[in-house]
């Protein structure tokens, strides 16, 4: 099956290539894969954007609780089921797992190394999406280039091989600017926190404001280098 879904991504690859719509797009990959597209979301700007494009195509919706959000969060993951009327699966890290790794390193560890943190992240995000993505051959994600050093390059479709997945990004060559001018033309519900400072928006004790001239993803694990700064979701081939 991975090698048929390979090979149909490659086909997706050269689709691409001929410059489709975003819309176009989007449905071209629920038609070739009926029931087997998922959207995650984190509800950020971005992913407020993609939840309006997606509204009224067959594509489930799941969101990662790594169970240390802001609350804000949690009120936007309210207001945005109420506005769109959508169901939004959840996602939970293992409670064995994360019993144990918080009893042996207490609940801050990821503030002593770069391995604790990605330990952390990995209970807390990276096995809950394994779960999420199950049964599905598409995942469309908010990911911008903006965001990061890392997605400068990226393409907007990709084999994900560590989830054998096909990914998707349809927006991520917007700039900043379309993507909030997007949201407030649109009425769409969005995060408190973007409006003081919080670019990129993850767990709480992992994320702060940024300050004038720091680039987008200097307040998400602000203690380590900024070439590191991957929770391990998005692994680019």
């Amino acid at each position: 099956m991975e090698n048929s879904l390979k090979i149909e991504f490659e086909k997706l690859q050269e689709e691409l290539a001929g410059e489709p719509s975003q819309a176009d797009f989007l449905q071209r990959l629920i038609e070739r894969f009926p029931n087997e597209v998922v959207f995650s979301t984190s509800f950020s700007y971005e992913d407020q954007v993609i939840t309006h494009l997606i509204k009224n195509l067959e594509v489930d919706i799941f969101t990662l609780d790594t169970g240390r959000l802001f609350e804000q969060t949690y009120e936007t993951w309210a207001s945005t089921k109420a506005f769109f009327k959508k169901e939004i699966k959840a996602y939970y890290p293992d409670t064995e797992e994360l019993r144990n790794f918080v009893s042996k390193n207490g609940p801050n560890s990821f503030y002593q190394s770069v391995d604790q943190r990605k330990a952390c992240c990995t209970i807390r995000k990276v096995h809950p999406l394994k779960k999420a993505l199950q049964g599905y051959k598409v995942w469309i994600t908010g990911l911008r280039a903006e965001h990061s050093p890392n997605r400068q390059n990226m393409p907007a479709l990709e084999w994900d091989e560590d989830n054998k997945i096909i990914k998707f990004h349809p927006i991520l060559h917007w700039s900043t600017e379309q993507v909030t001018d997007y949201v407030k033309d649109n009425h769409l519900p969005y995060n408190y926190l973007h409006k003081k400072g919080f670019v990129s928006i993850g767990c709480e004790p992992c994320t702060r404001a940024i300050q004038e001239g720091e680039d987008f993803r200097a307040g998400r694990w602000w203690w380590e280098d900024a070439n590191k700064k991957e929770c391990g979701l998005h692994i680019h081939q």
